[in-house]
């Protein structure tokens, strides 16, 4: 019998925003986001790949034309992202400090210490870390 193959997989998301180049700005201020790559077209509509700690998400500017909406166009998002830091305390305040606003304050509950955050793209951030 023949050893099966084994096959890496993942699942990166992407955001939908208006303004992708300050949508880059605003993630490598509030989480320390690294961008891993970039294109730009003449518009200035921008797709990027993001790194956090590791952890990779795309964004790009929205499209109506290929079904491709923001929050802000939409009223709201069809995601929460949720990001798992050892300082939980620390990254909100970051995001806050970089424009994002807090939903809910960052307090122990169901087993995580978390809180959430909105950007200013309209993109919900839950923040947290497991308690031990």
């Amino acid at each position: 019998m023949a050893t099966p193959t084994r096959i890496t997989v993942a699942i990166s998301p992407q955001l939908s925003v208006r303004n992708g180049a300050r949508a880059v700005e605003f993630y490598q201020a509030a989480f320390g986001a690294v961008e891993v790559y970039r294109v730009e077209d003449p518009t200035g509509s921008v797709v990027s790949r993001l790194s956090v700690g590791g952890a990779e998400f795309w964004l790009s500017d929205e499209s109506p034309e290929h079904a491709n909406f923001s929050p802000e166009s939409l009223g709201g998002g069809t995601v929460k992202m949720l990001l798992t830091v050892p300082e939980p305390d620390a990254m909100v305040a970051r995001a806050v400090a970089a424009g994002a606003q807090v939903v809910d304050p960052v307090q122990e509950g169901h087993g995580w210490r978390v809180g959430r955050v909105v950007d200013p793209f309209g993109h919900h951030w839950e923040i947290g870390r497991p308690l031990k």
